[in-house]
């Protein structure tokens, strides 16, 4: 069944140059891409689109990160467009990530981690909503 989820390629991966390949990788792993936007994140919408980790000590250096410079956000889709999304990003930690996976390659450390994706259908939908509307979804053929 054909699902969608959302894909964020963070500013480190920005800042280096890395967003091409990684949208060439996303392709060739079988992804359509059905909505981009290049944006910067001011501070409120970072700490909106993660305030479930509100609660965590990372709460403040992440959200910072993720307004620190442009970020590309794409919804994705393919055939269980999640868990493929995920096993295609690897581990959190780019040092525990499996080689070919895009933490893998393009990754500095477990924060600086170059792509966001979402984990389960309803995250995928919320965080879907939170950059698009249904308007700017292209339904391809």
């Amino acid at each position: 069944m054909k699902e969608r989820t959302l894909s964020i390629v963070k500013p480190d991966a920005m800042k280096n140059g890395s967003m091409g390949a990684i949208i060439d990788r996303l392709q060739k792993s079988g992804f359509s891409i059905v909505a981009a936007k290049m944006t910067r994140l001011s501070k409120a919408q970072a700490e909106a689109f993660y305030a479930v980790h509100k609660e965590r000590p990372f709460f403040k250096s992440l959200t910072e990160f993720m307004c620190s410079g442009p970020v590309m956000v794409m919804i994705l889709e393919a055939e269980e467009a999640i868990s493929r999304y995920r096993a295609v990003m690897g581990a959190t930690n780019p040092a525990e990530a499996e080689a070919g996976t895009l933490r893998k390659d393009f990754a500095t450390d477990k924060e600086k981690n170059a792509v966001h994706g979402s984990d389960a259908p309803e995250t995928a939908a919320y965080e879907m909503g939170f950059f698009f509307t249904p308007y700017e979804l292209i339904a391809l053929g």
